[in-house]
């Protein structure tokens, strides 16, 4: 099994190394005249780590969550194709992909690569081949899309895994637009919706499909709570203090299982309304956060970040949110921006890239000294679907790279940060061997809305192919 440990808190904090790209001139050269001191060297911020440090170091060391199958049962293709985008590689011109029950064998330049006997190869000419996308903000992986049950403000007994369903319409199209793993999580009528679930968006079952469960806990701070459903409050104070207490008895109940393994103490009786909880308090996967404005993120780096230890990850971070990207880079809490991606900053009449200005950080800050962004390792991106319909979470990227992202980090939000964010880059994300066989293999650059899929893979199954007969775009 492939280890995934994280560093702790403290490899985030905001230390800057001198970055060695200005020497001072000789001193011979000086004269009191015309001399001038070199400028300092600028310095480089921190690179970005998700906060997990209790995360399991290995899938046979989760005591919550459930992972779903892996190596199942596929055909041996070699799929080759004028450019191969590993991400987490360099990427490779008239490039190989070598699959086979599940898993990617082998992968490189054409000329290198050796295909076994009886693999069926497939010439892709001009196509890109990258990793299959993967959504950390869904709502369609069933037919009953959506889910908003509310029973009390606070649902963490509520789960979305018995719901998921591989054929109708909307996951269809999420194939045909090159996702291939999906956060299914519940929608935001309550502070806490429940626990959602990390699914491929292909598979024979749904339990052939799964990935993780719980995928994360679905928190939604402000922004549709306030709709007053069910005995909901409708002020920020009393939303926030329902969600507090309902952690904290989460955290004494893991607390108390801590305690019983380490013999000191009973083993506590089963509380399903609160065991799924434990697997949180054990970073066993993440909160995913309905929360956006600058005081609202605030508030959920503060309390569920800070003060309760949970492995946070934001999953809108809109309007002026992004003030605070010095902050999460501290924290090691990264945002997953959307649906919306632009803001309007009424201080200089201009519309900001949410994406560009999350990973820049410093120059957009008018009224306090420049700060780091969260840089290239700390950005991703969603689509709310079916806010955003779930196909389109590539234009979401290339609405980011319209309004100054780079490119390069726009692919890797789509890909193997937002793996990292939900804890499954051993598994997706990017193109490696023994990682699962999840390949997109589109007509151009997938970042280009000109582009489409021609083939999907998934587990090592083609489960899409374009209907030649169709425009182009």
């Amino acid at each position: 099994m492939i280890a995934h440990r994280s560093p702790t808190i403290a490899t985030a904090v905001l230390t800057f190394a001198l970055a060695a790209t200005a020497q001072d001139p000789p001193a011979a050269t000086l004269t009191p005249a015309t001399s001038t001191a070199a400028p300092a060297p600028k310095p480089a911020p921190p690179k970005f780590e998700t906060w997990h440090p209790r995360r399991p170091a290995t899938e046979k060391d989760y005591q919550v969550a459930k992972w779903g199958p892996r190596g199942l049962p596929s055909p041996g293709y070699a799929f080759r194709a004028a450019k191969v985008l590993p991400i987490t590689a360099a990427p490779i011109t008239d490039g190989v992909v070598v699959t086979r029950n599940g898993t990617i064998e082998a992968i490189g330049a054409a000329k290198d690569i050796v295909v076994p006997a009886g693999y069926e190869r497939i010439d892709c000419g001009s196509a890109v081949i990258v990793p299959g996308f993967i959504e950390m903000h869904c709502h369609i992986a069933s037919e009953s899309f959506d889910l908003n049950d509310t029973v009390h403000p606070t649902n963490p007994e509520f789960r979305t895994l018995d719901l998921i369903g591989m054929e109708h319409d909307q996951i269809r199209m999420a194939r045909a637009g090159g996702i291939s793993v999906a956060l299914y999580i519940p929608g935001s009528g309550s502070n806490m919706g429940g626990f959602g679930t990390l699914t491929k968006t292909w598979g024979k079952s749904p339990e052939e499909a799964l990935v993780r469960f719980p995928g994360s806990l679905k928190i939604a701070q402000a922004g549709n709570p306030e709709r007053g459903s069910g005995d909901l409050g409708t002020d920020m104070m009393g939303m926030s203090e329902g969600i507090r207490m309902t952690l904290l008895d989460g955290k004494r109940y893991w607390e108390q299982h801590e305690a019983w393994q380490q013999g000191k103490g009973p083993k506590p009786a089963l509380d399903p309304t609160l065991e799924l909880l434990r697997g949180l308090f054990r970073h066993e996967y993440p909160c995913s956060v309905h929360t956006q404005i600058y005081q609202v993120v605030l508030q959920t780096l503060q309390m569920l970040r800070m003060e309760l230890g949970l492995w946070t990850v934001v999953v809108h971070g809109e309007f002026d949110a992004y003030r605070l990207s010095g902050n999460a880079l501290a924290a090691g809490m990264p945002i997953a921006a959307g649906p919306r991606n632009y803001h309007f900053d009424r201080a200089t009449s201009q519309f900001l890239g949410l994406m560009q200005v999350w990973h820049d950080g410093g120059k957009y800050y008018s009224w306090m000294d420049p700060v780091p962004g969260l840089g290239r390792d700390g950005i991703g991106v969603n689509t709310d679907s079916p806010v955003v319909p779930q196909e389109q979470l590539p234009v979401q990227a290339a609405i980011g790279v319209r309004l100054g992202l780079p490119h390069e980090v726009a692919l890797r939000a789509l890909t193997i940060n937002n793996a990292r964010f939900a804890g499954v880059d051993h598994r997706v994300g990017s193109l490696e061997v023994g990682k699962d066989a999840d390949l997109g293999i589109w007509s151009g650059d997938p970042i280009d809305p000109r582009s489409h899929v021609d083939l999907m893979v998934i587990n090592g199954t083609i489960c899409y192919r374009r209907d030649p007969a169709r425009p182009m775009w």
